[in-house]
This record gives structure tokens, C-alpha cells and sequence, in this order.
């Protein structure tokens, strides 16, 4: 163990021990997150009987919403709360949230109907799980960019480090909560989920010391000033769980705005989600505030560095939107047109079911993370090294390469007319190359880029660009729906045709950034000075 000099940090194998802590913490919280995530869509469709349309819209707004919240999560922190306390409270009320989910009430039945209360909790516990991240996700992220100077070169590792944390959660609670909650039950799956984010808040709380005061509020004494008689920290505490009730409103309304659907280009009739609606609102907000910003109070580097930035978080929605399917269309194929295999591990045989297949994106990052971690220093080194954007154009090659996997999957099935299940296994594998070629990079880039005195609301940000790519899986996913009873040819061709539409939106994306990457390129070096 040895002393970072610049930062004045204990380190730990090369990084200071408060990276650590955030891996661990990320670590518990992503394995609630994305354990509940994992049962969602089969919750809804097989035990509240939702349509696949209802289904995927839900877990499409849901989770935009969860990456819409950091924007004002992010904003809080920086001006008031500091991230330490925004974690602490956001890792709270998604406790809260998650141990709600484990109220299923009775499953629905064609006589008996929905069980409207089990129905309504469930939205209650989304909507805690929603705003809980809101205030806990930038934040953790944007401690580890605290921990390193700007220039220090560790930084891109060190957010591949930490990215390694987000999918060793992920992948252990697919397996775990997606086993616990088919083979026991749906109560059982999402209240282990939710003991995982006690695991990780404790984590946190007894650890904050080795981030160096990098998490405290800029101004304390804001957080005790009165306003209605309340101090602001508690008047800030109330008004998010004021907010529950308004997401939960959310969660479950929708507009028909005939005119605004047919200019997206959805199907006549359809209606549009509330989350949409709010997400469209917030992303106007942001921009008249970001062309203020950058034109009235940024310097001419901190400009063209900002100009960069919100390209890169503009486009990653687009990754979002074909990464999301491995939840929502890649879930639905698996378990309904697939077939399955079963490992010999020795002692035991192990066949994972559809829930717990989602373990094997999170598997491959965990395997990917090292090689990666060690593979951009080696080429900054070498001087071949891709800019940012280049390695978002490869992110977003790679996203439709895997679907043009499935879809070749899809058209040769089997001899029992179930699609390959390597072939599935191998459209993970291409899918989380491409993630690492922009996610662990993306969240350095807001750090890197953004003008300091708004950097965690920069990262929220870019959660609220993943919200957009959320919502825009959610609709992707509609494109698959089909009724109880189809036919395995028939769906075989339905999905066939979906994960083709999707393969193209993501090489035409990839080839769209290279295009862009020497435009973006001259920016910075302008930035730089060069």
C-alpha cells in the first residue's frame, strides 16, 4: 500500500482505497437494481398478465426514469447536499423500494381479475426504487472522478475498474435473484434484491472516510439555512418523498397526443407515457440552460470541451436503446423461442433459466474489464490510442452487430424449431465488446470534460440520455409484441425482422460517429490549445 503524492490518497494495487469503496457500494446497489430488472418483465406479463405491449412500455419508463431522476439528483448534490449525504438518502429509499416489490398480492386471473392493490404497491416500489437512484447513481460515479486529478492517466482504468464492480453485481444477482425469484417465488426474488442494497449502503456509510471529504456538500452551511420553517437538508429529504407519489402518477399515465405521435412516428393510436412526456420537458429545460451556459459563462476551451460532451451523451442514448433489449425483446426470445442448456458442472447440472441468462452480459464485462483496463493505457502509450468518439462509433457497431447475430438465430433455428442457444451466447459476447467500448468511457468523458462547477449534473445528465435510450427500448421492444399463443415460426420471424431493424439503426450510428470523430477531434485539441 502506498501514497498517491498529487491527491494526498492512500492507494490500493495502483488506485486510491476510495475507488474501492465505490466498487463495492455500485457493486450491492446495481445487484438490486438490475436483479429487479432481471423478473420484472416476466413479473408483469406472467403474474399480473400485462400485454407484451404494457410490459415493455413499463419496464421502458420505469427505467428511464430511474436515469432520468440523476439530472436532479446530480444537481442537488452539487449545490447543496454533496454526494456522500445524496447516496446515503438515495440508497435508503431504494431499500425501501425494493423490499416493497416483494408484495406481489395474488396473481391475476381471467375470473378473478388484477389484485388492483398489489398493483398499485408495485408502482409505489418502483417509484421509490426510481427516485432513490436519482439521488444515489451520478453521485457515486462522479466520486470516483473526484479521487484522480484531471490529467492523471489511471482515470480511464480506474472507471473500467469501476464499471467491473457495476456487472459483478449485475451478474450475481441474475443469478441469484433471477433463481431465487422463478424457482421460489417473486416475493422471495426482489426482497434478496433488496437485502443486496442494505448490503451495499452499509458498505458505504461505514467506509466514507476513505473518500477524503471529496463527497461533502461545497457550502454546509446552505443545508442549514430555513426555508418554511424547515431546514433545507430536510426540506430537500421531504420533497423527494413528496415526489414518490407524483412518479408513481407517472408510472401509470399516458397521453394520447395523436398529432406529437405520428411526428415521432409511432403507429396511429398510440399513446404516449407520462416519463416521455416528462423526459421530452427535462431535455428542453437542459438545452436552453446548456446553450446559456456554454455561451454566456463558459471560455472558449471549456466550450468546445462541452460541445464534445453532450455529442457523445446525445448518441449513447441510440447505444441505450439496443443495449435495454438484453432485458426486454432478448429476455422475451430466450425464454419463449430458445432453447435452453444445461452445463455439467460436476457435482450438479445447472440449466439457467430466461431471467437468469441476463447474468451473461455482466459475465462477459467481468471478463472484458482487465483486458481493457490495461488495453487503453498500452495504446495512449503506443500513441493508438481511439479518441472518445471513435470508441463510441465502435460501441455502437458492435450493438447492432449483435443483433444481427439474433437475428441469424433466429432464421436457422434448430432442428426442433427452437432458435441456437451459442448463437446467443455469442450476440452477448459482441454486445458487451461494444459496451466497453463506450460505457466505462462515457462516464470519464463527463468527468474529463465537463466544466467542474457543473460536473454532477453533467453526469446526470448523461443517465438522463441513458433514460432517453430507456424509453426508446421500450418502444423497440413494442415492435416484438405478439399475443399469447403465437406460434414459434411465427414468432421466430416477428423477432427475426425486429433484430435486423435494430442491427441497421446500430452500424448507421457507428458509421455516423466516425464520420464525426476528426469534427470532435479539432475540438478538443481547441480546448487544449493546440
Amino acid at each position: 500500500m502506498t501514497t498517491n503524492h498529487l491527491a494526498g490518497q492512500r492507494e490500493l494495487l495502483g488506485h486510491p482505497l476510495g475507488l474501492y469503496i465505490c466498487f463495492f457500494t455500485e457493486m450491492w446497489e446495481r445487484f438490486a437494481f438490475y436483479g429487479l430488472k432481471a423478473l420484472l418483465f416476466l413479473y408483469l406479463t406472467k403474474h399480473h398478465l400485462f400485454s407484451d405491449n404494457d410490459g415493455y412500455i413499463l419496464l421502458g419508463t420505469y427505467a428511464g426514469l430511474a436515469y432520468a431522476l440523476p439530472v436532479v439528483g446530480g444537481l442537488l448534490a452539487d449545490k447543496y447536499l454533496g454526494m456522500r449525504k445524496a447516496v446515503t438518502f438515495g440508497g435508503a429509499m431504494m431499500a425501501v423500494g425494493m423490499l416493497g416489490m416483494a408484495y406481489k398480492g395474488h396473481a391475476a386471473t381471467v375470473d378473478a381479475g388484477v389484485d388492483a392493490l398489489a398493483v398499485q404497491v408495485m408502482y409505489l416500489s418502483l417509484a421509490l426504487v426510481a427516485v432513490g437512484v436519482g439521488f444515489l447513481k451520478p453521485n457515486i460515479s462522479t466520486i470516483v472522478g473526484r479521487l484522480y486529478a484531471d490529467d492523471d492517466p489511471r482515470r480511464d482504468s480506474a472507471f473500467t475498474i469501476f464499471y467491473m464492480g457495476i456487472n459483478l453485481g449485475a451478474f450475481i444477482s441474475s443469478l441469484f435473484v433471477g433463481w431465487v425469484g422463478i424457482e421460489y417465488g417473486w416475493e422471495y426474488g426482489f426482497g434478496s434484491a433488496g437485502i443486496g442494497l442494505l448490503l451495499g449502503l452499509a458498505v458505504f456509510v461505514s467506509n466514507s472516510k476513505h473518500l477524503h471529504g471529496q463527497a461533502e456538500p461545497g457550502q454546509p452551511e446552505l443545508l442549514q439555512q430555513k426555508r418554511f420553517g424547515i431546514k433545507r437538508e430536510w426540506l430537500i429529504y421531504l420533497s423527494a418523498v413528496a415526489g414518490v407519489a407524483l412518479v408513481q402518477q407517472i408510472l401509470q399515465t399516458r397521453f394520447d397526443f395523436g398529432a406529437l405521435a405520428a411526428l415521432l412516428g409511432l403507429a396511429e393510436g398510440t399513446e404516449i407515457t407520462a416519463t416521455e412526456v416528462v423526459a421530452i420537458a427535462m431535455s428542453i429545460g437542459l438545452l436552453i440552460w446548456w446553450f446559456k451556459f456554454i455561451f454566456v459563462e463558459c471560455s472558449k476551451a471549456e466550450r468546445a470541451n462541452m460541445i464534445v460532451l453532450m455529442v457523445l451523451i446525445a448518441i449513447s442514448a441510440v447505444f441505450w436503446g439496443l443495449y435495454e433489449q438484453t432485458y426486454g425483446t432478448w429476455l422475451a426470445f430466450s425464454d419463449r423461442v430458445m432453447n435452453s442448456y444445461t452445463f455439467n458442472l460436476g457435482l450438479t447440472d445447472f440449466t439457467p433459466n430466461a431471467s437468469q441468462l441476463t447474468a451473461v452480459g455482466a459475465l462477459f464485462i467481468f471478463a472484458l474489464a482487465i483486458p481493457f483496463a490495461w488495453l487503453w493505457p498500452v495504446l495512449d502509450r503506443n500513441g493508438w490510442n481511439p479518441s472518445a468518439s471513435a470508441k463510441f462509433g465502435f460501441g455502437l457497431l458492435f450493438a447492432g452487430l449483435a443483433h444481427f447475430v439474433l437475428q441469424y438465430a433466429a432464421l436457422n433455428p434448430e432442428a426442433n424449431g427452437l432458435a441456437g442457444f451459442w448463437w446467443f451466447i455469442l450476440a452477448y459476447l459482441v454486445l458487451e465488446i461494444g459496451e466497453m467500448a463506450l460505457s466505462p468511457i462515457g462516464l470519464s468523458a463527463v468527468t474529463t470534460l465537463s466544466v467542474p462547477r457543473v460536473v454532477s449534473l453533467m453526469m446526470g445528465v448523461w443517465f438522463l440520455a441513458s433514460a432517453f435510450g430507456e424509453m426508446l427500448a421500450g418502444r423497440f421492444g413494442t415492435l416484438a409484441s405478439m399475443p399469447a399463443g403465437t406460434s414459434t415460426e411465427t414468432a421466430l420471424g416477428i423477432y427475426a425482422d425486429v433484430f435486423a431493424t435494430l442491427g441497421w439503426i446500430g452500424v448507421a450510428c457507428g458509421v455516423l460517429m466516425f464520420v464525426l470523430t476528426p469534427v470532435l477531434n479539432r475540438q478538443i485539441k481547441l480546448a487544449q490549445g493546440h
